[in-house]
């Protein structure tokens, strides 16, 4: 395969809707204390897709992230964007990771990449059950003879966990307000409808209130038993600007109340033509007056002003399944009209085989061991 790769600043990254590969991410995490960097790619077009000719451009954002004793993982979340078709995509991650070897520090001892691609066993009819549902792909070892095909060093693995959701729901907001509540499940559409009647506002609030987002936050966290990120970070993700970059992304921190007291809120990212619900949060007082509802109606008509052409839910089960940890969020969400979508997830490219191995040991334990997003 003839791949071409070359160094560039972040501030040069491609516009694109995928948040976590922008200039706008390469700078939060700069904020937060880690290394970025970013890199410009093309490859010839025969060797990714049997129907396609000529060079094809890229980019991608890669994350260094430390994991003691000096070692480092070159993470890169939701990319590459560039899907090959799938006969060549182990190829290409392949070639892209032996280039990218020559660049990266020597401590880096892995590339885990958080792919977007759309799994293949999503497009298997054999792999839905009598009810539809998707029952998920093999187990990993038929997924990485999988993804290995055509590779000369088979040395493509799946990693033991995801970090970024690896299914989720996009909303085509291309259609009609009228169009998209209709599209919605009926006790959704109820539910907002209630929120109206119960009188619930939304508006989009600055920094000065992220402390209310806190408090919101914080009872979520303990209500849902979920770590909890430092309120800094919060203000990093609404104040980080890279207006002047080739790929900016919008945060709108959006608060819905009633008669001034807050029940729920949530971040909205806006990157090209794509709306990402990044982080949501609720009262666990006032329950009956819907206020998540109106939240993410109101977020997705904002989307629309914005001029956004779909909206990614972010983060579900990948079924109707109770007893899935993400069960919840995929019942509030799949209420909404959305389309369900199932990504490939993470992959790893060891460069250091010895230690990677005992990384992945420490992963197989369950001991805790996650990357940042």
């Amino acid at each position: 395969m003839i791949l071409d790769l070359n160094k560039k600043v972040s501030e040069e990254i491609v516009e694109t809707p995928i948040v976590q590969q922008t200039s706008y991410w390469s700078a939060l995490k700069q904020q937060q204390g880690y290394q970025t960097f970013a890199f410009d790619f093309s490859v010839d077009a025969a060797s990714i897709s049997a129907d396609r000719n000529g060079t094809i451009e890229g980019d991608l954002l890669m994350i260094l992230q430390p994991i003691g004793d000096g070692y480092h993982i070159a993470y890169v979340p939701y990319g590459p964007e560039l899907e090959p078709d799938e006969d060549y995509q182990g190829l290409f991650l392949e070639s892209l990771s032996e280039a990218l070897r020559e660049l990266l520090p020597p401590s880096c001892i892995l590339i885990r990449y958080d792919l977007v691609w759309e799994s293949p066993w999503a497009r298997q009819s054999d792999r839905y059950d009598s009810q539809n549902q998707w029952m998920g792909p093999p187990e990993r070892q038929h997924q990485e003879i999988r993804l290995n095909i055509n590779t000369k060093n088979w040395n493509i693995h799946k990693s033991w966990s995801d970090i970024l959701p690896s299914h989720t729901i996009f909303v085509d907001l291309d259609k009609s307000e009228d169009a998209l509540l209709s599209n919605m499940k009926p006790k959704t559409r109820y539910n907002v409808r209630l929120s109206q009647r119960k009188g619930v506002t939304v508006r989009t609030v600055g920094p000065e209130e992220l402390e209310v987002w806190y408090q919101l936050y914080q009872e979520t966290a303990q209500r849902n038993g979920i770590f909890v990120d430092d309120l800094s970070y919060f203000k990093s993700v609404l104040t980080t600007d890279v207006s002047e970059t080739a790929s900016p992304a919008a945060i709108h921190l959006l608060l819905a109340e009633v008669e001034g007291r807050p029940l729920a809120a949530m971040f909205l990212a806006q990157s090209n033509e794509r709306a990402t619900y990044l982080y949501g949060a609720s009262s666990s007082q006032s329950r009956n007056y819907m206020a998540p509802y109106a939240l993410q109606w109101n977020a997705m008509q904002l989307a629309r002003k914005l001029g956004c052409t779909e909206y990614d839910m972010f983060g579900v089960s990948p079924r109707n399944e109770p007893q899935h940890p993400l069960y919840g969020l995929y019942r509030f969400k799949s209420g909404f009209g959305g389309e369900m979508h199932h990504r490939l997830g993470c992959w790893d490219y060891p460069l250091n085989n010895e230690v990677y191995n005992a990384i992945v040991a420490v992963e197989m334990n369950g001991q805790g061991y996650h990357l940042n997003k």
